[in-house]
């Protein structure tokens, strides 16, 4: 029995269950405790809504952050604890257990009904204090829960076993069981002690007797004795001591040692010293505050430190399997030409075999004719055909000259692979501790010109771990002359005004910290417009004497969509090339003045007019209008689907002239499944295989051949397919209106499609044993751009 009281005590005031409610959690509480811990809480801030909003904190952490208030009574000033501005402040105890206890926000309503079954405010919560779950109280309030009738009855028996058990506190020897107990002299008796020591009569007959179990209960709930003063047992504390900082009785003042010092009537001091406490606890609480939010942004910390090192490690075995696979790659091509060396020893060895075998063969014939010519008996006849005889066996001899016995090839195999270069290189991989801030990247999805204006925006990279205090942005004077700073500062976006109209500038941006400045970044052109109705500015830019504002502004082309950098993949650097690359939109907005974004990888003196080269447009796929089982990665930049059947996603960005490019790399093949890469409309059917109604025109492949499709018309079969790490590339040419393919940088097949024109979106159908992953940014293959100019 003595094991299951534990079962039996509330946990928040710790003593036996008094009318207990059973909470959805299946866990019990006293009606009056679960009153004491309600707190009520706005709409917006409940659990559920913070559940619901995807908060990191948990129930209990916001009840204790959120809803903590200290007491002390209206007299003496209060101090707060985090507590809402709707809500006024409420006492915070501490229970036995150490499980925080809240009374009422607010008093209850006076009602008909006992004061624990009394309505609650509206949106009250409640948090278990064992399994700390929270839940908001319905109309019912408390009376919304069952009352837990048996453990009632337990704990009834229970007192009951225990009280029967309770011993005599005046027995000499062997202390009998008690059978009551005085409330004001607080002792337990025996019937023979109490007619022996507490009479029922005289003086002590105006005692309360009770039995053991509700003496018990009463000594526990019975109020404090009054303080006596310790010099003095029959007198009470009256006054304060300001000297000796203690409160006195009156006698201390007539006769005692504290009747020189100044005192102050004990009730003043003790609400001015509940002041003072509490003031003081208003200061220790804020610090408590700052704890708990420094705690929770720890939290917060363990969770983005876990997510970083997953993409960090994500990151890491990228980069460790890129150079498994380029030793992979290596180790093949060793291989190789081991086994070509292998097969010209085994030639040369076998030719020199057969050769010395055809003429051990002939010499022996000679020989053995040799011998049977000696044996003849005839002169004449021998002298006829010895001469000849002679000089066949002195010829023969002779071809078995020097070096005709000897190998003509070693075992041995000359080749010796020098690993100590590479060896070297990968003791000495290891993390770089990076200082300065990491190289900004331009946003070009954000970058405009409009007039004689222009907005550029910037980021830092995504794996960045070193923070940047600031940037620098630096533009040309329109002439290629020198760059000078226009924006330093915390923003990343800003809008220069005042340019020369008709000007092509050049802009680099390059960020900072206290440790040094990084390097800067690609370097992008700026076409500025045309100015065709009034006269170009003449205001000299950059402003030599100080720097330009700073303004935030809307590009002002929204059709173009594009994305300057990817993870895993170095397209950044767009491909080492003479050239800058021109990026711009495909819409109508294409060719607006103003809307021309050029980016070099050269230095100025390299390049080239910007008129005559090409557009390269960066994009990604599209999750609005892609099918709903198509699954997006990588910045959706990879794509495949949940599905076994063929599901089609588009591009983000559509196409109605110039020349464009783009690659696919197949990261995952199963099963010797069909996908199809091409160019459709908009209002392309999502749910079928590319090119299987007339808005889609594709090429679909499979591990052997290929066929062009479109209207479900199959045309141009062609060998060879494609495999996982394969690339497929599509070139859409408006200038020539033609369609074209490539797999692994080969032509597939002839031109798949001819008199293309309209508005086009890169088009990919594929299903769930396919995964692919798209590049932008691409310039046209050699070999198309020079067939090109000849044409």
């Amino acid at each position: 029995m003595e094991e299951m009281e534990e079962e039996l005590k509330c946990p928040v005031c710790g003593s036996f269950y008094r009318e207990p409610i059973i909470l959805p959690c299946s866990h019990n509480i006293c009606q009056a405790c679960a009153r004491n811990i309600l707190v009520q809480t706005p709409e917006s801030e409940s659990p559920q809504s913070r559940r619901a909003s995807g908060s990191g904190v948990s129930d209990y952490d916001y009840l204790d952050l959120d809803k903590m208030s200290l007491y002390s009574e209206a007299d003496s000033g209060y101090g707060s604890y985090g507590g809402f501005a709707s809500a006024p402040t409420t006492p915070c105890q501490k229970s036995p257990n150490g499980v925080r206890v809240f009374p009422p926000a607010m008093p209850p309503p006076a009602t008909h009904l006992s004061p624990a079954l009394a309505s609650v405010p509206r949106n009250s919560c409640i948090t278990c204090p064992q399994c700390h779950r929270s839940l908001i109280l319905d109309d019912r309030g408390l009376r919304g829960f069952p009352k837990n009738r048996v453990l009632e009855g337990v704990i009834d028996r229970y007192q009951q076993s225990k009280a029967a058990a309770l011993k005599c506190q005046l027995c000499e020897k062997a202390p009998k069981e008690a059978t009551v107990m005085c409330e004001q002299c607080d002792v337990f008796y025996c019937d023979p002690c109490r007619l022996r020591c507490h009479p029922p009569r005289g003086p002590l007959a105006k005692h309360r007797l009770v039995p053991p179990a509700q003496g018990r209960v009463s000594r526990r709930l019975s109020p404090r004795k009054v303080s006596t003063c310790t010099d003095h047992e029959l007198e009470n504390h009256s006054m304060y001591c300001v000297q000796c900082k203690m409160p006195v009785c009156y006698q201390c003042l007539e006769e005692g040692k504290h009747s020189s010092h100044e005192v102050k009537a004990l009730g003043a001091m003790w609400k001015l010293h509940k002041s003072q406490l509490s003031q003081a606890l208003n200061g220790l609480s804020d610090r408590a505050k700052e704890a708990k939010e420094f705690l929770v942004q720890l939290r917060n910390m363990v969770q983005q430190i876990q997510e970083n090192s997953v993409e960090f490690e994500a990151c890491l075995v990228a980069q460790c399997d890129a150079l498994i696979d380029a030793l992979n790659r290596r180790k093949a091509q060793l291989l190789a030409r081991v086994n070509k060396e292998h097969e010209h020893k085994l030639k040369v060895v076998r030719d020199q075999i057969s050769h010395c075998t055809v003429k051990l063969r002939q010499t022996t014939g000679l020989m053995e004719y040799c011998l049977e010519v000696i044996k003849e008996n005839d002169p004449s006849g021998f002298l006829q055909i010895s001469d000849a005889l002679i000089r066949r066996v002195h010829l023969t001899e002779d071809q078995w000259g020097k070096g005709t016995l000897t190998p003509r090839m070693t075992t041995d195999f000359d080749l010796s692979l020098d690993n100590s270069p590479l060896l070297q290189s990968i003791h000495q991989l290891d993390f770089v501790q990076m200082k300065v801030p990491a190289t900004p990247i331009l946003q070009l999805e954000d970058c405009c010109t409009h007039n004689n204006s222009a907005t550029l925006s910037w980021k830092q990279p995504p794996l960045s771990t070193v923070p940047a205090e600031g940037y620098i942005l630096e533009l040309d004077d329109g002439n290629g002359g020198q760059f000078r700073e226009v924006y330093v500062g915390k923003e990343t976006m800003c809008t220069v005004d005042g340019l020369h109209f008709n000007s092509t500038y050049n802009a680099r941006i390059k960020a900072f910290n206290k440790m040094g400045v990084s390097q800067y970044s690609k370097t992008l052109v700026l076409q500025t417009s045309e100015d065709t109705d009034s006269e170009e500015q003449t205001v000299p830019f950059p402003v030599p004497s100080e720097r330009l504002p700073l303004r935030r502004m809307s590009p002002f082309s929204s059709t173009l969509n594009l994305q300057p950098s990817f993870p895993g993949r170095a397209y950044f650097d767009f491909r080492s090339s003479p050239h800058q690359l021109s990026l711009h939109s495909s819409l109508q907005s294409l060719n607006a003045p103003g809307c021309n974004f050029e980016t070099q990888s050269a230095s100025y003196s390299q390049l080239v007019d910007i008129k005559k080269l090409l557009a390269v447009a960066w994009f990604a796929f599209d999750p609005g209008s892609a099918h709903s089982d198509i699954i997006f990665s990588n910045d959706n930049l990879t794509v495949t689907c949940s599905s076994y059947d063929d599901r089609v996603v588009l591009g983000k960005t559509g196409f109605s002239k110039g020349v464009h490019y783009w690659e696919l790399t197949v990261d995952r093949y199963d099963n010797h499944p069909d996908p199809a890469f091409g160019v459709a409309r908009i209002d392309v059917m999502k749910d079928v295989m590319l090119g299987k109604d007339d808005k889609a025109w594709a090429m679909y492949v499979d591990n052997n051949r290929s066929w062009f499709m479109h209207n479900n018309s199959h045309t141009n079969r062609t060998e060879g397919g494609i495999t996982k790490g394969a690339t497929i590339g599509v070139l859409l040419d408006f200038n020539r209106k033609t369609l074209t393919f490539f797999i692994n940088d080969e032509q597939q097949g002839p031109i798949a499609f001819e008199n293309v024109e309209g508005l086009f979106f890169p088009a990919v159908s594929l299903n769930r044993n396919v995964q692919v992953t798209l590049h932008t940014g691409l310039q046209v293959p050699d070999f198309y751009s020079s067939r090109a100019s000849i044409a």
